[in-house]
Protein backbone atom coordinates (compact mmCIF):
# COMPACT_ATOMS: atom_id res chain seq x y z
CA UNK A 1 0.00 0.00 0.00
CA UNK A 2 3.05 2.09 1.15
CA UNK A 3 4.31 1.87 -2.68
CA UNK A 4 1.13 2.13 -4.59
CA UNK A 5 0.90 5.43 -2.53
CA UNK A 6 4.25 6.55 -2.78
CA UNK A 7 4.06 6.31 -7.20
CA UNK A 8 0.90 7.76 -6.97
CA UNK A 9 2.58 11.18 -5.21
CA UNK A 10 5.02 10.53 -7.90
CA UNK A 11 3.11 10.86 -10.87
CA UNK A 12 0.74 13.58 -8.93
CA UNK A 13 4.03 15.71 -9.01
CA UNK A 14 4.87 14.89 -12.32
CA UNK A 15 1.83 16.06 -13.80
CA UNK A 16 1.73 19.06 -11.83
CA UNK A 17 5.54 19.70 -12.67
CA UNK A 18 4.35 18.95 -16.83
CA UNK A 19 1.41 22.09 -15.77
CA UNK A 20 3.79 24.21 -14.90
CA UNK A 21 5.80 23.84 -17.69
CA UNK A 22 3.07 24.35 -20.59
CA UNK A 23 1.61 27.65 -18.20
CA UNK A 24 4.85 28.98 -18.19
CA UNK A 25 5.63 28.62 -22.13
CA UNK A 26 2.27 29.49 -22.57
CA UNK A 27 3.06 33.02 -20.93
CA UNK A 28 6.74 33.24 -22.31
CA UNK A 29 5.18 32.53 -26.17
CA UNK A 30 2.16 35.21 -25.32
CA UNK A 31 4.53 37.72 -24.27
CA UNK A 32 7.11 37.25 -27.14
CA UNK A 33 4.37 37.51 -29.22
CA UNK A 34 2.99 40.54 -27.97
CA UNK A 35 6.66 41.96 -28.04
CA UNK A 36 6.90 40.96 -31.89
CA UNK A 37 3.23 41.74 -32.95
CA UNK A 38 2.03 44.69 -31.29
CA UNK A 39 0.87 46.45 -34.10
CA UNK A 40 -0.92 43.87 -35.67
CA UNK A 41 -2.54 42.83 -32.24
CA UNK A 42 -3.51 46.27 -31.78
CA UNK A 43 -5.44 46.70 -35.24
CA UNK A 44 -6.94 43.30 -34.82
CA UNK A 45 -8.59 44.41 -31.42
CA UNK A 46 -9.60 47.54 -32.81
CA UNK A 47 -11.43 45.64 -35.58
CA UNK A 48 -12.73 42.64 -33.18
CA UNK A 49 -14.28 45.72 -31.21
CA UNK A 50 -16.14 47.08 -34.37
CA UNK A 51 -17.21 43.90 -35.20
CA UNK A 52 -18.87 43.19 -31.28
CA UNK A 53 -20.89 46.15 -31.76
CA UNK A 54 -22.19 45.52 -35.23
CA UNK A 55 -23.16 42.02 -33.90
CA UNK A 56 -24.57 43.81 -30.56
CA UNK A 57 -26.66 46.38 -33.27
CA UNK A 58 -27.91 43.65 -34.75
CA UNK A 59 -28.64 41.99 -31.55
CA UNK A 60 -30.43 45.02 -30.01
CA UNK A 61 -32.78 45.75 -33.54
CA UNK A 62 -33.93 41.68 -33.25
CA UNK A 63 -34.95 42.73 -29.78
CA UNK A 64 -36.56 45.88 -30.80
CA UNK A 65 -38.42 43.71 -33.50
CA UNK A 66 -39.69 41.19 -30.99
CA UNK A 67 -40.96 44.54 -28.87
CA UNK A 68 -43.03 46.19 -32.18
CA UNK A 69 -44.38 42.49 -33.29
CA UNK A 70 -48.54 42.92 -32.42
CA UNK A 71 -50.70 39.81 -32.43
CA UNK A 72 -49.82 36.64 -33.75
CA UNK A 73 -46.14 36.17 -34.73
CA UNK A 74 -44.64 36.40 -38.06
CA UNK A 75 -41.72 35.46 -39.74
CA UNK A 76 -40.15 39.18 -39.40
CA UNK A 77 -40.83 38.84 -35.86
CA UNK A 78 -39.67 35.08 -35.72
CA UNK A 79 -36.17 36.37 -37.31
CA UNK A 80 -35.72 39.37 -34.59
CA UNK A 81 -36.48 37.00 -31.66
CA UNK A 82 -34.16 34.08 -33.02
CA UNK A 83 -31.03 37.05 -34.12
CA UNK A 84 -32.29 38.57 -30.47
CA UNK A 85 -31.30 35.49 -28.76
CA UNK A 86 -27.23 35.39 -29.82
CA UNK A 87 -25.47 35.04 -26.87
CA UNK A 88 -22.60 38.09 -25.82
CA UNK A 89 -19.57 34.76 -25.69
CA UNK A 90 -21.15 33.65 -29.14
CA UNK A 91 -20.57 37.43 -30.37
CA UNK A 92 -17.04 37.85 -28.68
CA UNK A 93 -15.71 34.22 -30.39
CA UNK A 94 -16.98 35.09 -33.60
CA UNK A 95 -14.92 38.63 -33.37
CA UNK A 96 -11.48 36.62 -32.18
CA UNK A 97 -12.25 33.85 -34.57
CA UNK A 98 -12.48 36.74 -37.62
CA UNK A 99 -9.34 38.14 -36.78
CA UNK A 100 -6.76 35.58 -35.46
CA UNK A 101 -5.70 34.97 -38.43
CA UNK A 102 -4.41 38.42 -39.04
CA UNK A 103 -3.04 38.84 -35.72
CA UNK A 104 -0.88 35.64 -36.34
CA UNK A 105 -1.61 34.13 -32.33
CA UNK A 106 1.09 31.65 -30.87
CA UNK A 107 -0.24 27.88 -31.87
CA UNK A 108 -1.58 27.45 -28.42
CA UNK A 109 -3.48 30.72 -28.37
CA UNK A 110 -5.20 29.88 -31.69
CA UNK A 111 -6.11 26.30 -31.23
CA UNK A 112 -7.72 27.82 -27.51
CA UNK A 113 -9.87 30.56 -29.95
CA UNK A 114 -10.83 27.39 -32.13
CA UNK A 115 -11.86 25.29 -29.50
CA UNK A 116 -13.90 28.11 -27.61
CA UNK A 117 -15.38 28.92 -30.87
CA UNK A 118 -16.70 25.94 -32.04
CA UNK A 119 -17.84 25.58 -28.61
CA UNK A 120 -19.44 28.74 -28.87
CA UNK A 121 -20.96 28.35 -32.62
CA UNK A 122 -22.36 24.95 -31.79
CA UNK A 123 -24.68 25.20 -28.95
CA UNK A 124 -25.54 29.26 -30.41
CA UNK A 125 -26.83 27.01 -33.62
CA UNK A 126 -28.68 24.97 -31.25
CA UNK A 127 -30.14 27.69 -29.58
CA UNK A 128 -31.50 29.41 -33.12
CA UNK A 129 -32.77 26.37 -34.45
CA UNK A 130 -35.07 26.19 -30.77
CA UNK A 131 -36.38 29.35 -31.86
CA UNK A 132 -37.61 29.10 -35.27
CA UNK A 133 -38.97 25.38 -34.82
CA UNK A 134 -40.58 26.50 -31.51
CA UNK A 135 -41.46 29.92 -33.69
CA UNK A 136 -42.89 28.02 -36.64
CA UNK A 137 -45.26 26.17 -34.38
CA UNK A 138 -46.41 28.61 -32.42
CA UNK A 139 -47.32 30.91 -35.34
CA UNK A 140 -49.39 28.08 -36.92
CA UNK A 141 -51.04 27.88 -33.90
CA UNK A 142 -52.09 31.25 -33.70
CA UNK A 143 -52.58 31.85 -37.16
CA UNK A 144 -55.43 28.99 -37.15
CA UNK A 145 -56.99 29.87 -34.02
CA UNK A 146 -56.11 26.24 -31.94
CA UNK A 147 -56.48 27.34 -28.32
CA UNK A 148 -56.83 25.86 -25.19
CA UNK A 149 -55.07 24.26 -22.15
CA UNK A 150 -54.08 20.85 -23.50
CA UNK A 151 -52.75 22.21 -26.79
CA UNK A 152 -50.42 24.61 -24.40
CA UNK A 153 -49.42 21.72 -22.87
CA UNK A 154 -48.44 20.23 -25.64
CA UNK A 155 -46.76 23.22 -27.05
CA UNK A 156 -44.73 22.93 -23.49
CA UNK A 157 -43.99 19.52 -23.73
CA UNK A 158 -42.82 20.30 -27.50
CA UNK A 159 -40.51 22.70 -26.52
CA UNK A 160 -39.37 20.36 -23.89
CA UNK A 161 -38.17 17.56 -26.66
CA UNK A 162 -36.74 19.98 -29.31
CA UNK A 163 -34.44 21.67 -26.60
CA UNK A 164 -33.14 18.47 -25.77
CA UNK A 165 -32.78 16.84 -28.70
CA UNK A 166 -30.93 20.21 -30.17
CA UNK A 167 -28.32 20.21 -27.10
CA UNK A 168 -28.08 16.61 -27.26
CA UNK A 169 -27.03 16.64 -30.57
CA UNK A 170 -24.96 19.92 -29.78
CA UNK A 171 -23.53 17.97 -27.16
CA UNK A 172 -21.86 15.37 -29.23
CA UNK A 173 -20.32 17.71 -32.22
CA UNK A 174 -18.58 19.52 -29.30
CA UNK A 175 -17.23 16.18 -27.75
CA UNK A 176 -16.74 14.81 -30.92
CA UNK A 177 -14.75 17.72 -31.71
CA UNK A 178 -12.46 17.27 -28.66
CA UNK A 179 -11.45 14.09 -29.94
CA UNK A 180 -13.92 11.60 -27.69
CA UNK A 181 -15.51 9.18 -28.96
CA UNK A 182 -19.22 9.50 -28.94
CA UNK A 183 -19.80 6.14 -30.70
CA UNK A 184 -21.03 4.89 -27.25
CA UNK A 185 -22.92 8.25 -25.97
CA UNK A 186 -24.86 8.05 -29.33
CA UNK A 187 -25.77 4.47 -28.96
CA UNK A 188 -26.98 5.39 -25.41
CA UNK A 189 -29.00 8.39 -26.07
CA UNK A 190 -30.84 5.94 -28.69
CA UNK A 191 -31.39 2.84 -27.07
CA UNK A 192 -32.82 5.43 -24.28
CA UNK A 193 -34.88 6.85 -26.66
CA UNK A 194 -36.34 3.38 -28.14
CA UNK A 195 -37.25 2.81 -24.49
CA UNK A 196 -38.49 5.98 -23.76
CA UNK A 197 -40.96 5.55 -26.71
CA UNK A 198 -42.07 2.25 -26.44
CA UNK A 199 -43.42 3.59 -22.65
CA UNK A 200 -45.28 6.23 -24.04
CA UNK A 201 -45.92 5.47 -27.19
CA UNK A 202 -50.39 5.88 -27.10
CA UNK A 203 -48.76 9.60 -25.59
CA UNK A 204 -46.70 10.38 -28.89
CA UNK A 205 -48.70 8.85 -30.90
CA UNK A 206 -51.77 11.49 -30.29
CA UNK A 207 -49.21 14.31 -29.69
CA UNK A 208 -47.48 13.76 -33.21
CA UNK A 209 -51.17 13.06 -34.57
CA UNK A 210 -52.06 16.49 -32.80
CA UNK A 211 -49.41 17.96 -34.80
CA UNK A 212 -50.34 16.56 -37.92
CA UNK A 213 -53.79 18.37 -37.55
CA UNK A 214 -51.98 22.21 -36.71
CA UNK A 215 -49.75 21.59 -39.81
CA UNK A 216 -51.48 19.62 -42.51
CA UNK A 217 -54.91 21.56 -41.63
CA UNK A 218 -57.64 19.04 -41.94
CA UNK A 219 -59.56 21.22 -40.20
CA UNK A 220 -59.42 23.81 -37.56
CA UNK A 221 -61.46 25.09 -34.27
CA UNK A 222 -64.98 25.87 -35.32
CA UNK A 223 -65.26 23.54 -38.29
CA UNK A 224 -68.23 21.20 -38.83
CA UNK A 225 -66.93 18.06 -39.70
CA UNK A 226 -68.31 14.42 -40.42
CA UNK A 227 -66.30 11.35 -39.02
CA UNK A 228 -67.05 7.88 -39.10
CA UNK A 229 -70.95 7.97 -37.34
CA UNK A 230 -70.02 11.52 -35.94
CA UNK A 231 -70.99 14.79 -36.89
CA UNK A 232 -70.60 18.07 -35.10
CA UNK A 233 -68.76 21.04 -34.76
CA UNK A 234 -64.60 21.22 -33.40
CA UNK A 235 -64.48 22.61 -30.13
CA UNK A 236 -60.87 22.11 -29.08
CA UNK A 237 -58.16 20.48 -30.27
CA UNK A 238 -56.02 19.16 -27.42
CA UNK A 239 -52.62 17.11 -26.49
CA UNK A 240 -54.28 13.29 -26.91
CA UNK A 241 -57.53 13.97 -27.95
CA UNK A 242 -60.13 16.47 -29.99
CA UNK A 243 -63.34 17.37 -28.33
CA UNK A 244 -66.43 17.65 -31.15
CA UNK A 245 -69.70 18.88 -30.13
CA UNK A 246 -72.75 17.02 -32.10
CA UNK A 247 -75.61 18.32 -33.92
CA UNK A 248 -77.60 16.38 -31.71
CA UNK A 249 -76.31 18.52 -28.58
CA UNK A 250 -73.93 16.17 -27.02
CA UNK A 251 -69.99 16.43 -26.47
CA UNK A 252 -67.98 13.76 -28.21
CA UNK A 253 -63.75 13.26 -27.42
CA UNK A 254 -61.76 10.97 -29.81
CA UNK A 255 -58.11 10.38 -29.38
CA UNK A 256 -56.09 12.38 -32.09
CA UNK A 257 -54.65 9.61 -33.79
CA UNK A 258 -57.64 7.41 -34.31
CA UNK A 259 -59.68 10.39 -35.78
CA UNK A 260 -56.50 10.38 -38.67
CA UNK A 261 -56.76 6.95 -38.83
CA UNK A 262 -60.09 7.02 -41.06
CA UNK A 263 -61.83 9.32 -43.46
CA UNK A 264 -62.81 13.01 -42.40
CA UNK A 265 -65.75 15.35 -44.32
CA UNK A 266 -65.04 18.74 -43.53
CA UNK A 267 -68.78 19.95 -44.43
CA UNK A 268 -67.10 23.83 -43.73
CA UNK A 269 -64.82 23.73 -47.05
CA UNK A 270 -67.29 22.65 -49.22
CA UNK A 271 -68.16 25.09 -52.02
CA UNK A 272 -71.43 24.66 -52.86
CA UNK A 273 -74.41 22.26 -51.55
CA UNK A 274 -76.03 19.63 -53.90
CA UNK A 275 -79.58 18.60 -52.94
CA UNK A 276 -80.87 15.42 -54.25
CA UNK A 277 -84.73 15.19 -54.92
CA UNK A 278 -86.43 11.60 -56.19
CA UNK A 279 -89.40 12.00 -58.17
CA UNK A 280 -92.31 9.33 -59.19
CA UNK A 281 -94.93 10.05 -61.97
CA UNK A 282 -97.74 7.57 -62.61
CA UNK A 283 -97.75 5.75 -65.73
CA UNK A 284 -100.86 7.13 -66.72
CA UNK A 285 -99.06 10.18 -67.36
CA UNK A 286 -99.10 10.92 -71.63
CA UNK A 287 -96.06 10.51 -73.05
CA UNK A 288 -95.87 14.13 -74.52
CA UNK A 289 -96.35 15.31 -70.63
CA UNK A 290 -93.44 12.92 -69.68
CA UNK A 291 -91.16 14.80 -72.55
CA UNK A 292 -92.16 17.85 -71.04
CA UNK A 293 -91.11 17.00 -67.68
CA UNK A 294 -87.34 17.55 -67.23
CA UNK A 295 -87.43 21.37 -68.80
CA UNK A 296 -90.35 21.94 -66.63
CA UNK A 297 -87.84 20.89 -63.33
CA UNK A 298 -85.04 22.87 -64.78
CA UNK A 299 -87.19 26.20 -65.01
CA UNK A 300 -88.90 25.53 -61.21
CA UNK A 301 -85.32 24.94 -59.88
CA UNK A 302 -83.59 28.27 -61.68
CA UNK A 303 -86.29 30.22 -61.00
CA UNK A 304 -85.63 29.41 -57.16
CA UNK A 305 -81.90 30.88 -57.52
CA UNK A 306 -80.18 27.56 -58.10
CA UNK A 307 -77.96 25.60 -60.44
CA UNK A 308 -79.65 21.92 -61.79
CA UNK A 309 -76.85 19.13 -62.28
CA UNK A 310 -79.50 16.67 -62.87
CA UNK A 311 -82.82 16.50 -64.19
CA UNK A 312 -83.63 13.49 -66.15
CA UNK A 313 -85.73 9.92 -65.85
CA UNK A 314 -83.99 6.77 -63.70
CA UNK A 315 -86.25 3.86 -63.55
CA UNK A 316 -89.33 2.06 -63.64
CA UNK A 317 -90.67 1.55 -60.38
CA UNK A 318 -93.42 -0.67 -59.16
CA UNK A 319 -96.05 2.12 -59.15
CA UNK A 320 -94.59 4.91 -61.08
CA UNK A 321 -92.17 6.69 -63.41
CA UNK A 322 -88.88 7.91 -61.73
CA UNK A 323 -86.84 11.02 -62.31
CA UNK A 324 -84.40 11.91 -60.49
CA UNK A 325 -83.39 15.98 -60.04
CA UNK A 326 -80.30 17.36 -58.76
CA UNK A 327 -79.10 21.15 -57.96
CA UNK A 328 -76.46 22.91 -56.78
CA UNK A 329 -76.72 25.96 -54.72
CA UNK A 330 -73.05 28.09 -54.36
CA UNK A 331 -71.41 28.28 -50.98
CA UNK A 332 -71.95 26.25 -47.28
CA UNK A 333 -75.81 28.17 -46.24
CA UNK A 334 -77.91 25.17 -44.86
CA UNK A 335 -80.59 27.72 -43.80
CA UNK A 336 -80.70 28.93 -47.66
CA UNK A 337 -80.49 25.53 -48.99
CA UNK A 338 -83.54 24.56 -46.80
CA UNK A 339 -85.47 27.13 -48.26
CA UNK A 340 -84.56 26.78 -51.52
CA UNK A 341 -85.44 23.25 -51.73
CA UNK A 342 -88.79 24.21 -49.70
CA UNK A 343 -89.22 26.34 -52.69
CA UNK A 344 -88.78 24.20 -55.68
CA UNK A 345 -90.43 21.01 -54.15
CA UNK A 346 -93.76 23.82 -54.01
CA UNK A 347 -93.11 24.66 -57.28
CA UNK A 348 -93.07 21.29 -58.47
CA UNK A 349 -96.15 20.63 -56.54
CA UNK A 350 -97.95 23.58 -58.17
CA UNK A 351 -96.50 22.79 -61.69
CA UNK A 352 -97.42 19.24 -61.44
CA UNK A 353 -101.47 20.13 -60.42
CA UNK A 354 -101.50 22.74 -63.10
CA UNK A 355 -100.60 20.54 -65.36
CA UNK A 356 -102.52 17.57 -63.95
CA UNK A 357 -99.44 15.34 -63.43
CA UNK A 358 -99.69 13.08 -60.58
CA UNK A 359 -97.44 11.80 -58.01
CA UNK A 360 -98.98 8.66 -57.27
CA UNK A 361 -98.83 6.79 -54.23
CA UNK A 362 -97.61 3.15 -53.99
CA UNK A 363 -100.79 0.76 -54.70
CA UNK A 364 -101.01 -2.39 -55.55
CA UNK A 365 -103.85 -4.40 -56.39
CA UNK A 366 -104.96 -7.99 -55.50
CA UNK A 367 -107.12 -10.15 -57.08
CA UNK A 368 -109.29 -13.00 -55.81
CA UNK A 369 -110.38 -16.67 -57.04
CA UNK A 370 -112.08 -19.43 -57.45
CA UNK A 371 -110.39 -22.89 -57.04
CA UNK A 372 -111.12 -23.36 -60.53
CA UNK A 373 -109.47 -20.12 -61.36
CA UNK A 374 -112.83 -17.72 -61.95
CA UNK A 375 -112.49 -14.24 -60.94
CA UNK A 376 -114.66 -13.20 -57.79
CA UNK A 377 -115.39 -10.06 -58.00
CA UNK A 378 -116.34 -7.48 -55.17
CA UNK A 379 -119.27 -6.09 -56.55
CA UNK A 380 -122.81 -7.62 -58.60
CA UNK A 381 -122.63 -9.23 -61.45
CA UNK A 382 -124.74 -6.53 -63.61
CA UNK A 383 -121.47 -4.56 -63.05
CA UNK A 384 -119.00 -6.09 -63.97
CA UNK A 385 -116.91 -5.64 -67.41
CA UNK A 386 -117.27 -7.78 -70.24
CA UNK A 387 -115.91 -11.12 -70.51
CA UNK A 388 -112.86 -11.43 -73.25
CA UNK A 389 -110.98 -14.57 -74.12
CA UNK A 390 -108.99 -15.43 -71.05
CA UNK A 391 -110.50 -12.66 -68.78
CA UNK A 392 -112.06 -14.71 -66.49
CA UNK A 393 -109.17 -17.12 -65.94
CA UNK A 394 -105.76 -16.38 -64.13
CA UNK A 395 -103.32 -18.02 -66.38
CA UNK A 396 -100.84 -19.96 -64.40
Amino acid sequence: MTNKTAAAEKAAGIDAAAIETQTRAFFADGIAWIQSHWLQILIAAGIAALIVVILHVLRRWGMKLCEKSVGPAGWGTILGRTVARTGHFFIIMVAAKLVSGYANPPEALGRTINFLFTLAAVFQAAIWAREVILGAIEKRTESENYHGEALLSALGLIRLLVTFALFAIALVVVLDNLGVNVTGLVAGLGVGGIAIGLAAQGIFADLFAALAIIFDRPFRRGDNIAYDQTKGTIEAIGLKSTRIRAFTGEERIIANKQLLDKEIQNTSMRDHIRISLPIGVAYETPPETLERIPAMLREIVEAAGAKVARASYNAFSASSVDLVLEFDLHGNDWDKAHATRDRVMIGILRRFAAEGITIPYPTQTAYTAAPDGTLIYPYPESERPPAGPGKNQIEG
